[in-house]
C-alpha cells in the first residue's frame, strides 16, 4: 500500500506542476513587460534614440509640467464617470437578460454580443456620423424642428469621450452582474414578498446586495479599461476630451521620447493600482475577482 502522506506529497506535486504554465504566462507577458517600463522610466532619450543612461529627469519633467497631474484628474474623473453611467446602463440590462428563460435570453445575449463582433477602432468610428455636424442626431433634431441649425458641440469634447467609452465599455458591467444575478436563489425574493416587501424594497433590500459581486466586478473591470483608453478619446474627444493614453502614445509614435513615455506609463500604473488598493480596503478581492 501506498502510504498517505506519500499520496498527499504527490498531489501538491501535482498541483504545482499545474501552476507552472500559469505562472510563466504571467511572468512572461505580465511581469517582464513591466519590470521593463519600470526600468525605461529612468533611461535617457535623446534625438539619437534611447540609452540606458540612468536619470530621474523624466519623472523631473512630469513633476514640473502641470499640464500632466491636470490630464492624470482629468481621466481618473472620466474612468469614474463612465464607471457610474456603465452601471446604470449595464443593470437593467443585466436584470432584464436575467428574467428571461429559454431561447429568448440566448437571443438576447447574442445582440447583446453582436457589436462586440466589430472591430473597437470601427465601433467608435460609428459615432462620427452620429454626432457629427451632418450626422444622425443632428438630422432628427433638425427634421423634428427642435433646432434651427446643426449643433457643433457633439463632438470632440468631454461629453462625446464619455458617450463612446459607455458605449464601449457596458458589455464589461452588463455580464458580471447578469451572472449574479442568474446565480440568486429566487426564493429570496418571494420571501420578501410573502413578508409584505413591495417591488422597490425588495430591489433594493434583496436583489441589488446580492447582485453587489457582479457590481463590483464589472465596476473595477470598466474602469481599468476606462483609464487606459486612448481611441476613444482620440477619436471623439478632441482636445478637451483628452485622456492620459493620449499623453502617453505620442511620446512613442512623434517625440521618439520612449523614456518620458515609460515614466508617464509608470505613473498611471501607480496611481491606478492605488485606487485600487484604497478599494480593497474597503472590499474584499474575493467580493471582486471570485464572486463572493
Amino acid at each position: 500500500m501506498v502510504p498517505a502522506g506519500a499520496t498527499i506529497v504527490r498531489r501538491r506535486d501535482l498541483r504545482a506542476l499545474l501552476v507552472i504554465p500559469g505562472a510563466l504566462w504571467l511572468l512572461a507577458f505580465a511581469v517582464a513587460p513591466l519590470a521593463i517600463l519600470f526600468a525605461m522610466s529612468f533611461w535617457t532619450s535623446s534625438i539619437f534614440g534611447t540609452t540606458t543612461d540612468l536619470t530621474l529627469d523624466n519623472y523631473r519633467v512630469i513633476a514640473d509640467d502641470p499640464i500632466y497631474f491636470q490630464v492624470l484628474l482629468q481621466t481618473l474623473r472620466i474612468a469614474v464617470t463612465v464607471t457610474l453611467l456603465s452601471l446604470l446602463v449595464g443593470y437593467p440590462m443585466a436584470y432584464f437578460l436575467a428574467t428571461l428563460k429559454g431561447p429568448k435570453r440566448g437571443v438576447f445575449l447574442v445582440l447583446l454580443f453582436l457589436p462586440f463582433w466589430s472591430s473597437y477602432v470601427v465601433r467608435t468610428f460609428v459615432w462620427l456620423p452620429m454626432l457629427g455636424r451632418t450626422g444622425l442626431v443632428n438630422a432628427v433634431l433638425l427634421q423634428l424642428g427642435v433646432i434651427s441649425q446643426p449643433l457643433d458641440w457633439l463632438l470632440y469634447n468631454e461629453g462625446a469621450t464619455h458617450v463612446g467609452l459607455v458605449y464601449v465599455y457596458t458589455l464589461f458591467m452588463t455580464l458580471p452582474i447578469y451572472l449574479s444575478l442568474d446565480r440568486m436563489d429566487r426564493s429570496l425574493i418571494d420571501a420578501a414578498a410573502d413578508l409584505g416587501a413591495g417591488p422597490f424594497r425588495t430591489f433594493f433590500r434583496v436583489t441589488f446586495p446580492l447582485s453587489m459581486p457582479g457590481v463590483l466586478s464589472g465596476s473595477v473591470m470598466v474602469f481599468l479599461l476606462a483609464c487606459g483608453a486612448y481611441v476613444t478619446p482620440q477619436l471623439l474627444g478632441g482636445t478637451s476630451g483628452m485622456m492620459f493614453g493620449n499623453v502617453i502614445a505620442p511620446q512613442y509614435t512623434v517625440t521618439n521620447n520612449w523614456a518620458l513615455g515609460a515614466a508617464l506609463s509608470v505613473v498611471l500604473v501607480i496611481v491606478v493600482f492605488l485606487c485600487l488598493v484604497i478599494v480593497g480596503r474597503r472590499v474584499r478581492l474575493n467580493d471582486i475577482f471570485i464572486g463572493g
